[in-house]
């Protein structure tokens, strides 16, 4: 039997003495959601020059983000290593080929599709913060501004395919997938699980990305400008007091 074809077949069995177990540690379920939230305040400030340092900020954060998947998907929890749940073409057609038949494989991590799923989204992260600088920094001329444009478009559709392959997954194996991301846990065998939550290195996470929150807030142009137009008021009103 193959790997793929064992893989399959382990998925397919549900044995009867599972329990709940912590699938997601704390860094992957925090990645998860910073994600969310930096993706939709990037898109929604896309198109305004008001906001323009705002998109930018989340744009850098996505891509602090996805480094910081690439060394946690190598180093972190069994159920967040890319090795554990990233798996090839045949295993993909056939994860497709049993949904299709209503026989779809229960995966206590990622499943064959949503895996394919979050690597497009990784990829994508990767193109749109590099094409979305260099436009930035005025490089690479009005291709990369198309580039940076149209990959995030893609972004969207895949995030939009990927939303609604975990709410089916949810109602044909009758699970809380979206409530999973929250609480990181799901039905399983023991030795499926993250042994640890790692809640200093979600906590290291998060104060990393405040922290350049911040830094960018502080040194925003628009902090300097207003700081200017207080000083010009000053010394436009200041002859008067004199008079």
């Amino acid at each position: 039997m193959s790997a793929t074809s064992e893989f399959l077949a382990d998925a397919t069995r549900r044995k009867p003495d599972t329990e709940p177990i912590l699938v997601w540690d704390l860094p992957v379920r925090l990645f998860h959601w910073l994600m969310v939230l930096s993706f939709t305040g990037a898109w929604i400030t896309a198109e305004s020059e008001r906001w323009r340092l705002v998109h930018v900020t989340l744009g850098y954060t996505m891509a602090g983000l996805v480094a910081f998947r690439l060394l946690w998907g190598l180093l972190g929890t069994r159920p967040a290593r890319f090795s554990n749940w990233v798996r090839g073409p045949r295993a993909v057609l056939s994860y497709i080929g049993a949904l299709l038949r209503g026989q779809s494989a229960h995966c206590t991590g990622h499943n064959p599709l949503g895996a394919v799923a979050i690597v497009l989204m990784l990829t994508l992260t990767a193109m749109i913060a590099t094409s979305g600088w260099a436009t930035y920094n005025d490089l690479g001329g009005g291709w990369l501004e198309d580039l940076h444009e149209g990959a995030a478009t893609f972004m969207l559709i895949v995030v939009g395919v990927h939303v609604a392959g975990v709410l089916l997954s949810s109602w044909l194996h009758r699970e809380n997938l979206i409530g999973a991301m929250i609480h990181g846990r799901k039905q399983g065998q023991p030795e499926e699980g993250a042994q640890r939550a790692w809640s200093a290195v979600a906590a290291i996470v998060l104060a990393c990305v405040l922290g350049f929150w911040w830094l960018q807030w502080r040194d925003s142009p628009a902090a300097g400008t207003n700081n200017a137009v207080a000083v010009i008021g000053l010394e436009h009103h200041e002859p008067h007091r004199n008079e």
